[in-house]
């Protein structure tokens, strides 16, 4: 059963069995850390202690090639 906050009694009976029932918090609606950014947070947080250790510079990646030659002739950054 959910109430608004402050308007719940101490005591109220069950709705399915009739039975007399006490009021208790749960955190079920609370929106909880998708998997993904615990990951990323764990990630950073590993990366503090033991940061991975670079050997040499990656590669330089080229920019794809023009699809259409007037695209070409645009001046570049």
């Amino acid at each position: 059963m959910k109430l608004p906050i402050g308007t719940a009694p101490a005591r109220t009976s069950c709705p399915q069995c009739s039975a007399t029932a006490r009021r208790t918090y749960s955190s079920l609606t609370l929106m909880s850390t998708s998997p993904v950014l615990a990951a990323l947070r764990e990630q950073e947080e590993k990366s503090r202690e033991a940061p991975e250790v670079v050997t040499q510079v990656p590669p330089r990646t080229t920019a794809p090639e023009a699809v259409h030659p007037a695209i070409a002739r645009l001046p570049r950054p």
